[in-house]
């Protein structure tokens, strides 16, 4: 319970937990952002962590000189790719695996070609969109692999909607992050930006439980 409420802490204060590090780490700083949204990005058993979120807070600190914005767009975008990449091959070794099997007590061989079917179809704009939606993002890429969606293809609309997330968010943080208003409630607009990225998933589980 402990562990959770710090975690929970951190996220609402990533403000001044960020600058804490940037002062006791120095340039290390843009390792730490590289290796934890490559992972928010990169494993399924990793969503949880931060990545609106940090995105803005590192944007905030690039706009009052204490990180370099063009270092944090480049090294988180490639940060982002990476992940999803990775993420992508791992979801295509184990659909391999699974279109080896016929029978699997989880996960149904039909169920695998229907998710490739779709891929095939709708599978630009959902990885582009999905970069937006905390959680989402973490297993768009893995189904991509499970449902074998075309590599050059995936890897197109990865590296669109990747650029595109960092782009807003930390360019987000570094035009607005400093206002007074913002830098009064940073826990306040955390929540904001967590609850904003996830309408969309609410609006199509609710129109799919409708359905």
């Amino acid at each position: 319970m402990d562990l959770i409420k710090n975690f929970i802490d951190i996220v609402l204060h990533l403000d001044k937990y960020l600058g804490s590090v940037i002062q006791t780490y120095g340039t290390y700083t843009y390792s730490i952002l590289f290796f934890i949204i490559f992972l928010e990005t990169g494993f399924v058993v990793t969503p949880f962590l931060p990545g609106d979120s940090l995105l803005f807070a590192a944007g905030t600190f690039a706009a009052i000189g204490s990180l370099n914005i063009f270092y944090v767009v480049i090294l988180l975008a490639f940060a982002a790719i990476l992940g999803d990449t990775i993420n992508y091959h791992i979801g295509k070794f184990v659909g391999g695996k699974i279109y080896e099997r016929e029978n699997l007590r989880l996960i149904k061989r039909e169920h695998l070609l229907e998710a490739r079917d779709f891929y095939e179809k709708y599978g630009s704009i959902t990885i582009v969109v999905g970069r937006f939606i905390p959680i989402i993002r973490t297993f768009v890429p893995f189904v991509a692999g499970i449902g074998q969606m075309r590599y050059f293809k995936f890897l197109f609309y990865n590296a669109l909607g990747g650029t595109l997330w960092v782009l807003l968010f930390t360019l987000g943080g570094y035009y607005f992050g400093n206002l007074q208003i913002v830098r009064d409630h940073f826990g306040l607009v955390t929540i904001a930006i967590i609850v904003i990225s996830l309408i969309p998933a609410i609006i199509s589980f609710l129109k799919r439980k409708k359905r």
